[in-house]
C-alpha cells in the first residue's frame, strides 16, 4: 500500500490523488445515466419517461446494498491497514466480495416475487405500469452484478488503487453508453433496453475488478482458500455498512416520496422531476466523489491515531467541499433551461423543470456539510453518527418536511421540501460532529497524543 501517500504526502496532494479518480468515475457514471434518460426522452413518450423514473429507486436500492459491503468493508479495512494488520484486511475483503454476490441473488428473488405490489407502491398507474415493469424486471435480474460492482470499486481505494477503481467504473459506463442507443432506439426495446444496457455494463465492470484483484492487488483478495471471519468482524462491517446503505435507501425513499406527492399534479410533473433529478446528480455525484474519495485517507489516519494529520485533512475537506458546492449550485441554476431542454424539448416540461432544479440547488451547500460529516463518521467507525445522518436528509427529516410543506404551500411546498430538509440535516450534522468526533480529537490532545 502507498504508505507515503496516506502518512506523509501533502494533504491536498493525497486528497486529490484519492478523490479525483472517484469523482471522474462518478461523472462518467452520471453521463451514462443521462444517456439512458436522453435516449428514452427522445422517444417523445412522456409515460415511458415517467415509468423509468418510477423504477429508478430500485436501482438506487441496489447501490445501497452494495455499499453495505463496499463502504462498510473499506471503512474497516482502511483502519486495519493504518494499524498494519494487512492479513486481517485481506480476509475481510474476501467476505465483502462474496457477500455482495449472495445479497444480489436474494434481491433478485424478492423483487421478482413482489413485482406488482412494489411497482404500485412506487406510484405506477395504468399509463406507466408497462414501462416501469419493463425497466424494473431487467434491473432486478441484474441485481447480483449491479450490487457486486460497488464492493471492489470501494475496496480497491483502501490499497491506494483509486485509478483502478475509476477504470472499472468507466469501463462499465462506456459499455452502457455504447449499448444504450442499440437497445433503446435501434432495437426499439425502450425501457427494457435501458435496463439491459445497464446490467451488461455492470457485468463488464465486475470482470475488470476480478481481474485486477487477482493480478495486481497484494492486500485484497477474491480467493476463498483458508478464509475465516468472526461474528465481531462481521458486526464491524455491518455497523458502518448499514448506515452507508441507509443513505442510498433513503435516497430511494426520497425519490419515491417526491414522486408520490407530485402524482396528483400529473405525469408531466413526474417526467419533469425525473429529468431534474438526473441533472441535479451532476452536483451531488461530484460532491459525493470528493467527500467519499477521501474516506481511505481519513480512515487510515484515524486507525493510525495520527490525529494532527487527521484534523488537517478534515479542515481541507470541509473548506473545499463547501466552496465547490456553491460553485456547482450557481452553475446549474444559471443553465437550468438549457440543461433540461437537452433531454426534452417539450415547453411544458422545461417550464416545470426550471424551478424544480433551482430549488434543488438551494440546498447544495448544506448537502456538502452533510456528506463530509457522514463520510468522517463512517471512516472513523462512528456507527451511530453515520446512521443518524443517513436516515435524516432524505428520510425522516425529508418525510416530515414534505408532509408539512405540501399541506401549507401545496405544489410549491413539495418542490421546496428537499432544500429545507438539507438545511435542517446540516444543522444536525454540525451538532453531532462537535458533540462526537471533535471532542474525541480534543481529548487526545489533552492526553498528550499526537494532535
Amino acid at each position: 500500500m502507498e504508505n507515503e501517500l496516506f502518512e506523509h504526502a501533502p494533504i491536498h496532494k493525497a486528497y486529490f490523488k484519492l478523490a479525483l479518480p472517484v469523482v471522474f468515475g462518478m461523472v462518467v457514471s452520471l453521463i451514462y445515466n443521462m444517456a439512458d434518460t436522453y435516449f428514452i426522452a427522445r422517444t417523445g413518450n412522456t409515460n415511458l419517461v415517467a415509468g423509468v423514473s418510477l423504477g429508478a429507486p430500485v436501482f438506487t436500492l441496489m447501490i445501497a446494498l452494495g455499499d453495505i459491503f463496499g463502504l462498510g468493508g473499506s471503512s474497516v479495512i482502511s483502519r486495519l491497514f493504518g494499524q498494519k494488520r494487512d492479513e486481517d484486511g485481506k480476509r475481510l475483503s474476501i467476505f465483502c466480495f462474496y457477500s455482495g454476490i449472495f445479497c444480489g441473488i436474494i434481491v433478485t428473488a424478492v423483487l421478482l416475487a413482489f413485482r406488482g405490489p412494489i411497482l404500485y407502491l412506487l406510484g405506477a398507474d395504468s399509463e406507466t405500469f408497462m414501462y416501469a415493469s419493463q425497466y424494473y424486471t431487467f434491473i432486478a435480474l441484474g441485481a447480483p452484478f449491479i450490487i457486486l460492482t460497488f464492493t471492489p470499486s470501494n475496496l480497491l481505494r483502501t490499497e491506494g488503487f483509486a485509478n483502478a477503481s475509476m477504470a472499472g467504473t468507466v469501463t462499465g459506463a462506456v459499455v452502457n453508453m455504447i449499448l444504450d442507443p442499440v437497445f433503446i432506439s435501434f432495437l426499439g426495446m425502450g425501457a427494457a433496453g435501458a435496463a439491459i444496457a445497464t446490467v451488461i455494463g455492470n457485468i463488464c465492470a465486475d470482470i475488470y475488478f476480478v481481474w485486477f484483484l487477482l493480478k495486481k492487488s497484494r492486500r485484497l483478495s477474491v480467493v476463498p482458500k483458508g478464509f475465516h471471519i468472526s461474528l465481531p468482524e462481521i458486526g464491524e462491517i455491518m455497523a458502518i455498512g448499514i448506515p452507508a446503505s441507509v443513505t442510498n435507501l433513503m435516497q430511494s425513499l426520497g425519490i419515491a416520496m417526491m414522486n408520490r406527492f407530485l402524482l396528483p399534479y400529473g405525469n408531466e410533473h413526474l417526467a419533469a422531476m425525473g429529468i431534474v433529478m438526473k441533472v441535479n446528480m451532476i452536483a451531488v455525484l461530484v460532491l459525493v466523489g470528493f467527500a467519499f474519495g477521501a474516506q481511505p485517507l481519513v480512515g487510515y489516519n484515524y486507525g493510525a491515531k495520527n490525529f494532527l494529520r487527521l484534523k488537517k485533512i478534515l479542515c481541507f475537506c470541509y473548506g473545499f467541499e463547501c466552496s465547490l458546492a456553491v460553485v456547482l449550485a450557481c452553475m446549474l441554476s444559471f443553465f437550468a433551461p438549457s440543461l433540461i431542454s437537452i433531454f426534452m424539448q417539450e415547453e411544458k416540461i422545461i417550464e416545470l423543470g426550471i424551478p424544480m432544479l433551482r430549488m434543488q440547488q438551494a440546498g447544495m451547500l448544506f448537502v456538502a456539510v452533510v456528506l463530509v460529516t457522514t463520510c468522517t463518521f463512517q471512516s472513523a467507525g462512528k456507527a451511530w453518527g453515520a446512521f443518524i445522518l443517513s436516515v435524516s436528509r432524505q428520510g425522516v427529516i425529508f418525510a416530515a418536511v414534505i408532509f408539512a410543506a405540501s399541506r401549507v404551500a401545496g405544489y410549491k411546498g413539495v418542490i421546496c421540501s428537499q432544500a429545507a430538509a438539507d438545511a435542517l440535516t446540516a444543522v444536525l450534522a454540525v451538532v453531532l460532529f462537535f458533540r462526537g468526533l471533535y471532542r474525541e480529537l480534543e481529548g487526545e490532545a489533552l492526553k498528550g497524543n499526537p494532535l
